[in-house]
């Protein structure tokens, strides 16, 4: 049974762009999934993206996330929100990973924006349109216009925002203007996607969060995001200036490789990485631990 969920906030509020764990060999680690899965939501988080970018979603076949969905959604899936990202830049592509998500027990699907091929507006509403129509699942739109060359214009959102499942957008576009006129015109639950923003984001509009770095402090996230809808303002700030350390420290690399090098720290499930990402270097990893340090996250 899903978890109970709310048109403000359809997804929780606390999710972590969950990496996807491998064996030494690269193989694909499901009990490692599991278990990670756990903590996770132990830990505070009432949703988890997988086979998103930061669960090296690229490099992974159709098959693999398949069973990564069903082997989360058996874990966590009555405790927490399991959304599938089946974003690509081929619509047909997208829309066979969603049904196939769907029928893995997905609570949900994330969907990026088409990389690559830059397509105009018109073609990103025919998209989502289409991949929102293949199934009965709620999707959240992904806005990184950083990774995938072209964003969500307001119109665009507004017009999405028509679809009675298209009911959320991850932002990561880094603009609190383009956010405040989205949030109050489209109608969608607004999720920040960079984690040196979430509480600005709150501050416009935005209902919670999709974090890298929930995967080492998702109770300080929550303790922050629950200080701001209580009225605490200034503990809220407190608290997002205690992590800054650690907004900075898990993205000086790419998002993923800081994430598994602070799991294996930890001793919890994450494994290497697939080119062509690389696993962190001794001084990365030497860096990571004092940035990780200097937020109240000892390693």
């Amino acid at each position: 049974m899903a978890p109970t969920s709310t048109p403000q906030t359809p997804f929780g509020r606390v999710l972590t762009a969950m990496v996807t764990p491998f064996t030494v060999d690269g193989a694909l680690d499901l009990d490692g999934a599991q278990r990670l899965a756990v903590h996770l939501v132990d830990a505070g988080n009432d949703g988890l993206v997988v086979n998103g970018t930061t669960g090296e979603s690229p490099t992974t076949s159709d098959a693999e996330k398949a069973r990564l969905v069903r082997a989360v959604v058996e874990a966590v899936g009555d405790r927490a929100h399991v959304v599938a990202g089946v974003g690509t830049n081929d619509t047909h592509h997208s829309i066979e990973l969603a049904r196939q998500a769907e029928t893995a027990g997905a609570h949900g699907l994330l969907t990026v924006t088409p990389y690559y091929s830059k397509p105009p507006q018109e073609g990103l509403v025919r998209h989502f349109t289409a991949i929102a129509d293949a199934t009965g699942l709620p999707v959240m739109l992904y806005d990184i216009p950083g990774r995938s060359g072209v964003p969500l214009s307001l119109e665009t959102l507004v017009r999405l925002g028509e679809h009675p499942r298209i009911v959320a957008n991850k932002d990561a576009k880094g603009d609190l203007s383009a956010a405040s006129w989205a949030i109050a015109r489209s109608g969608l639950a607004w999720y920040s996607g960079d984690d040196m923003l979430n509480l600005p984001l709150l501050s416009v509009g935005a209902v919670g969060f999709v974090s890298v770095v929930g995967h080492v402090v998702a109770g300080e996230l929550r303790a922050m995001l629950e200080a701001f809808l209580a009225g605490d303002h200034g503990k809220a700030v407190t608290l997002h200036q205690s992590l800054l350390p650690v907004f900075t420290g898990m993205f000086r690399t790419q998002g993923v490789i800081t994430s598994k090098a602070a799991l294996n720290l930890q001793g919890l499930p994450a494994g290497p990485l697939r080119l062509p990402l690389v696993d962190a270097t001794d001084a990365e990893i030497e860096q990571l631990r004092k940035d990780l340090a200097a937020g109240g996250v000892h390693l």
